[in-house]
């Protein structure tokens, strides 16, 4: 081969190969278009299904909250249906029973046993009597003068309890207050 050939050889080379940097080129400028196209498709399908799977939260989450709010006290009643059983049981008793002291304690037990059962669950009475009254406790229903002078502005008498749950004061004791 003579060095003519050679060189052209070399030139028929560099042209395909400028030919084929040209084509890649087109080819190139194509993929940017492509590319952005699979990258909003891909990208609006993680919006599509994040969308789908935040709507599902949210009404799971409302059903759940329903379900909540009409079931939530289930467990109370549940606690408090052995309590209506003693009690069904102890009025049976009452109609023919001949010893009071008896069915008094009956009774007793019963209280004594509702009581222990609110206690668990949070339920927890206020003592009032001769505390110093406080608005966020307690309810004045009257003032009379106090019986000492070291009574005065505390609570004389409780007309009815008042009572906390889980430290929360979920009814005020309704109280005398001395003057």
């Amino acid at each position: 081969m003579s060095e003519k050939e050679q060189i052209e050889k070399e030139e028929n080379l560099n042209e395909e190969t400028v030919e084929a940097t040209e084509q890649e080129e087109v080819e190139t400028e194509k993929d940017p278009l492509e590319e952005l196209q699979d990258q909003y498709n891909e990208l609006n399908n993680k919006y599509l299904r994040l969308y789908s799977d935040f709507e599902n939260f949210r009404k799971r989450t409302a059903k759940e909250r329903i379900d909540l709010i009409m079931n939530g006290g289930a467990d109370v009643f549940k606690l408090l249906l052995p309590i209506v059983d003693d009690f069904e049981r102890a009025r049976t008793n009452m109609e023919t029973a001949d010893d009071v002291p008896s069915v008094k304690e009956g009774v007793e037990l019963i209280y004594h046993k509702l009581v222990k059962e609110l206690g668990n669950k949070g339920l927890k009475a206020m003592e009032t009597k001769g505390e110093v009254f406080d608005s966020e406790l307690h309810e004045a229903i009257t003032q009379i003068p106090a019986p000492s002078e070291d009574m005065k502005g505390k609570v004389v008498d409780e007309l009815e309890k008042g009572y906390f749950l889980n430290d929360k004061v979920i009814r005020f004791a309704k109280v005398v207050v001395g003057a």
